[in-house]
Parts: structure tokens; C-alpha cells; sequence
């Protein structure tokens, strides 16, 4: 059977994890109980806040950032030298994508400017909208970039895809089954007004596009690691740097895979993730047959040496960290782990990086509030911002100065920002 980048994106949960974790949680803002010193050779800021999953509630993210104290009533940074991470999954399922991405490229140069610093990461969703899996975006979100070209470019859109999806069909032969062409009505259904505009703007070339490629997947400040999913110790044995660099390297890869194929006109800028390796499995078996002596049952050149390889590569994506579930981005086993396998496991990774305490979003306890797990080791810091999309959700921030770290929420009534005793065993 043939595994395709749907089927592994299908096994990837969908909501928030609700697995009974015997999680005691008797209250939901810890304190630890011991200061640890910075990691060596990493600057230890005053003060960092961490926020975790924003899912385009742009309007929640202000308002949680204005309690937390980092942005005055014109979203401007007041946070002076507070250095701001977020840890990644700002982009679908919220209305409001491109004003998180807007607010947030605009505050990192606030920041810097004052003195202070803007951490943005990439998180399982950024991945996927950047090598074309839209699934999860929003269609109020996609019609956020439409404009009065929109239809005529959406119709000229269909054109080109029909013209490239002929070109497919025409090298079809008995060992290469025809591909499956979508009619038109279900092509515009599949991409309404905005679609190619975002596709386009989260390109390689675009101006959302450019910025996301220069995000980092993990980031060490200090004496904490900060990650979208996690890092699994039995699977990454890379440093911080050497895994920003793997997941750049990754989507430079997607990249070069699309011109590769756009250019020998077998897929289109806006062709979705499915469609892309389609177009590649199809392209190997071109090879193949050619390799084989069968070249004149189809037409055209086969693939260069180079390009053959860069094609076989992207096969395998699904082992990659842009969509592996062990990976950084998706990985979830500080959520799963038992008290004991974290004990041991957490050790591992804290020794490997040289800090103290982990902090990751990507997985939502069922409690919906910020959990440690592991004696403080980990942070869990998704909550669902998302309240319309995630029943219960509610906005909040790490707040972590030495060794005092507290949780915000963005209701006053909720915990507000006290400290509380040192976690209870989970």
C-alpha cells in the first residue's frame, strides 16, 4: 500500500488530546521550588513569556499581551526588554490568520528596538500550510486575501490546473494509471476566493512566506528549551541549532521539489501537498520506465540525475520533521508519558540541552489550563485560544523571571497570575 501524505496527515489528532493522564491538579499556577542557573553561554533575560497555541484569534492574543503587560491600548510593545516566544500554531482554524501574522512580525521589530525580542517558532500547522496541506485553514481566513482580481484569478487558476492535469493524463499508460482530475466544479469548491492569493503570499516569494522560513522550530533562552511539539529523546539526538537547520532544510526541499516540477510542467505554484507528490510518484515511474528501456510509451525527457534524486527524497517525506509524529513539531509524549517514563526520559533531554525546564504547546490537557508535568520539567502551555473552535478554551501566557514561574490567563477571574505550590506528582 502506498502511503501518501494525506493518510499520515490523517492520523494526526484533530482536537485537543482527552486521554485520562491521572493528571492531581490541584490548583493551575505553580511555582518551582529551586532556582536553577542559566544554561552556559545562553543570555538568561529578566523576564520571558511564553504563549502557546493562538490558532488566528487575533483578538484574544491582544488581549492576553496587554494583561501579560507587553502591549498598550495601541498594540503597541510596551514590554521594554521582556523577550516574547511563541511557540508556534498561529496559522488555521481561526478567522483571523493574517492579523496574527501581521501583529507578530510587526512586534519583533518593536522589540528590539526596545530592547527586548520576539520569538516566533513554527508549529506542525505552519508546516503543513507551507508545503501545501491547507486543510485546517479557515475560508474567513482565506477571504482575508482576496481582492477584486480574485475571481478572474481563481478562473485562470482552473486553466492552468486543467492544462497541467491534461499533460498528466496524456503520459498515462497501462503500468501508470490515469490521475484523478478534479471536475471544475469541485475544483472551485476545493478553492474558494482567497485560496491562490494565500498560497501565493505563504510562498517562497511571499511576504508570509519569506518570514515563516526564517522561523525556528525550538529556541533556548536561558535556562529553558521552547518547542511547538516536543523533543523525543529516542528520536532527535540533534542539538537546538542542528534541528532549526533539518526543518529548514526540509522546506527548502518542498521548495526546490515544486520549481522542479512547475518547470517541467507537472504541477502549478498552488498545487496542494496531495497533488505535489502525486506529481513526483508519477514523474519516479517515468523514470523507471525509461531506465527500463519502456521510453517510448511516453513523452518527453525523464529526470536529471540531480532532480531524480530531489524527487525520490520528497517521496519519503513522511519521515521528515516537517511531518513526522516523533519529530519536533508534532511529537506528543510529554503529554502521554507516565510519572515514570518522564522522570528518566525528561533527564535525557534537560542533560542534552543544558536546561532546565522544557515549555511546548501543540497538546491541550483536558483541565484546558497550563500544566507542569515531571516536577516542573515540562510545561504544557496550550489552552485552547481558540475559544470558538475549542469549547472551554481560554487564552494564556508562561510567565517565567528566574526561577518564579507563573501562568496568565487573559480573564481576571481566572487564577489571575498568583503563584501556587510546587506541582503535584502526575
Amino acid at each position: 500500500m502506498t502511503v501518501t501524505p494525506s493518510m499520515l496527515l490523517r492520523c494526526a489528532p484533530r482536537g485537543r488530546l482527552r486521554a485520562a493522564l491521572g493528571l492531581a491538579l490541584g490548583a493551575a499556577l505553580y511555582l518551582l521550588a529551586a532556582a536553577v542557573s542559566a544554561a552556559p553561554g545562553v543570555a538568561a533575560p529578566e523576564r520571558v513569556v511564553a504563549v502557546g497555541d493562538v490558532h488566528g484569534d487575533h483578538d484574544a492574543l491582544v488581549r492576553l499581551l496587554a494583561r501579560a503587560g507587553l502591549l498598550d491600548m495601541g498594540r503597541r510593545w510596551v514590554g521594554g526588554r521582556t523577550v516574547l516566544v511563541q511557540t508556534g500554531d498561529y496559522l488555521d482554524r481561526g478567522a483571523q490568520v493574517r492579523e496574527v501574522l501581521d501583529l507578530l512580525m510587526g512586534l519583533q521589530s518593536q522589540a528590539a528596538a526596545a530592547g527586548g525580542q520576539v520569538v516566533v517558532l513554527l508549529g506542525n500547522h505552519e508546516a503543513m500550510n507551507l508545503v501545501g496541506e491547507l486543510r485546517d485553514v479557515a475560508p474567513e481566513a482565506l477571504a482575508a486575501f482576496a481582492d477584486e482580481a480574485s475571481t478572474q484569478r481563481r478562473e485562470d487558476a482552473l486553466k492552468a490546473y486543467q492544462r497541467v492535469m491534461g499533460r498528466q493524463v496524456s503520459v498515462s499508460r497501462p503500468a501508470l494509471s490515469p490521475p484523478t482530475v478534479l471536475s471544475p466544479k469541485d475544483w472551485l469548491g476545493a478553492h474558494p476566493l482567497g485560496d491562490v492569493e494565500y498560497r501565493e503570499a505563504l510562498g517562497p516569494d511571499g511576504r508570509y512566506g519569506k518570514w515563516l522560513r526564517e522561523r525556528p522550530a525550538a529556541a533556548q533562552i536561558g535556562d529553558t528549551l521552547f518547542v511547538h511539539g516536543g523533543i523525543d529523546p529516542g528520536f532527535v539526538k540533534q542539538s537546538v541549532e542542528e534541528v532549526n537547520g533539518q526543518v529548514r532544510d526540509e522546506l527548502q526541499r518542498v521548495d526546490r521539489v515544486r520549481r522542479v516540477l512547475v518547470d517541467r510542467g507537472r504541477a502549478l505554484p498552488f498545487s496542494t501537498l496531495q497533488e505535489l507528490f502525486d506529481a513526483a510518484r508519477r514523474e519516479l515511474m517515468i523514470a523507471e520506465a525509461v531506465a527500463d528501456g519502456r521510453a517510448d510509451e511516453y513523452t518527453g525527457p525523464s529526470l536529471g540525475p540531480g532532480d531524480l534524486r530531489l524527487v525520490q527524497d520528497f517521496l519519503r517525506i513522511g519521515s521528515w520533521y516537517l511531518l513526522n509524529p516523533n519529530g519536533p513539531l508534532w511529537f506528543r509524549g510529554y503529554a502521554t508519558w507516565s510519572s515514570e517514563e518522564g522522570a528518566t526520559r525528561m533527564a535525557a533531554v534537560l542533560e542534552r540541552h543544558g536546561v532546565a525546564r522544557v515549555v511546548v504547546g501543540h497538546t491541550m490537557m483536558t483541565s484546558l489550563r497550563v500544566t507542569p508535568r515531571f516536577g516542573g520539567r515540562v510545561f504544557l502551555i496550550d489552552t485552547g485560544m481558540l475559544s470558538s473552535y475549542y469549547k472551554g478554551g481560554r487564552a494564556s501566557a508562561l510567565d517565567i523571571q528566574g526561577a518564579d514561574v507563573r501562568v496568565i490567563y487573559e480573564e481576571a477571574n481566572a487564577e489571575g497570575s498568583s503563584p501556587a505550590a510546587a506541582p503535584k506528582p502526575s
